[in-house]
């Protein structure tokens, strides 16, 4: 990297088992950053090796303890704090991403710039759009507004005082971390920056259906639980889609149901679904995606919607149950 004192910046991984994946990882950040830290939970592929032949510090996680993401996130950011304590951004990455030639750069460009800003995100792409439909509509996903965004994804250059000021990831959250740490960040006016810019590939390796449903199901639990903990602000973070998650996967179709016993027509409303997902369709299709793909989107968009109401259920069912939420692995 060239043009930026590497003292200044620092980088965090983190992974398990991603053997080849984390190899690529390491090499993309090798050299950007004045101190690398990868934090692993429980490999048992060689990856802690690996990384410390990379010269990277190596933080294992004491896996007695329920794991997430953002725990494992604060924790690579202490002990950067403490191999580099005058780092003043952080680029976090997750092991299955390889970080784009000259992004760090660019990204703390950014950040010197606009110190209003507390994290600076870019184009995230899938390594293999066309192994799998799954991978191919987290490609999608990801291409979201350049601008000011509402929040960031796990890759991210984040400007480390806006990361104390908040106090860090929400360790407990099994998923959903991100957006959460982004909605106390903007509290704090703080602002999220997407910028037009090629920031990482990733490898989902998702193939099977059960893969997507179950990362999908995931998704419903982070919109439950972030809802549940901040949105009787004004804001009323997440209240929106966990309304429209209920009402397409739970509420219309037990009504349907209950009354088809009694009105067989009223099967018939079930056609709304198609509908709703060639609206979602036409509306990729204006911000230019392929036709064919803009209609994977739409109707994935709405099947999404069942596994998304059994992460609410999940959700509040071991909240009831006073039980300990457990990560949702799909890999």
């Amino acid at each position: 990297m060239t043009g930026a004192r590497t003292d200044r910046i620092g980088a965090v991984l983190i992974g398990r088992n991603e053997g080849e994946r984390l190899r690529r990882c390491l090499e993309s950040v090798t050299g950007s950053a004045g101190a690398l830290v990868y934090v692993d939970s429980g490999s048992t592929d060689g990856s802690v090796e690996m990384a410390r032949a990379a010269g990277a510090d190596v933080v294992a996680l004491d896996m007695d303890r329920p794991f997430t993401a953002a725990r494992a996130r604060n924790e690579g950011f202490r002990r950067l704090a403490e191999l580099c304590p005058g780092a003043e951004y952080v680029q976090f990455v997750d092991g299955d991403c390889e970080i784009a030639a000259g992004w760090i750069e660019r990204a703390s460009a950014e950040l010197d710039e606009q110190p209003g800003v507390a994290a600076v995100c870019g184009r995230r792409r899938e390594r293999f759009p066309g192994r799998s439909i799954y991978n191919r509509l987290c490609d999608i996903e990801w291409d979201t507004r350049v601008g000011e965004a509402e929040s960031c994804g796990g890759d991210v250059l984040m400007r480390a005082a806006a990361f104390r000021e908040a106090g860090g990831y929400h360790p407990g959250l099994i998923a959903g971390e991100e957006p959460e740490l982004c909605f106390r960040l903007r509290g704090l006016g703080w602002k999220i920056l997407r910028i037009d810019g090629e920031m990482t590939l990733h490898d989902a390796a998702m193939t099977r259906f059960g893969q997507w449903w179950k990362r999908t199901l995931r998704a419903g639990h982070a919109y439950a639980e972030n809802a549940w903990n901040h949105g009787t602000g004004p804001e009323r973070f997440k209240r929106r889609e966990v309304r429209s998650n209920l009402a397409w996967g739970l509420a219309f179709p037990a009504g349907i149901a209950g009354c088809a016993a009694f009105v067989p027509w009223v099967l018939l409303g079930l056609a709304v679904y198609p509908l709703q997902a060639g609206r979602i369709a036409m509306r990729k299709k204006r911000d230019g995606l392929p036709v064919a793909q803009a209609v994977l989107y739409g109707v994935f968009c709405m099947l999404g919607k069942f596994p998304l109401a059994l992460g609410f259920i999940k959700f509040h069912k071991d909240r009831l149950l006073r039980k300990t939420s457990v990560l949702i692995e799909y890999k």
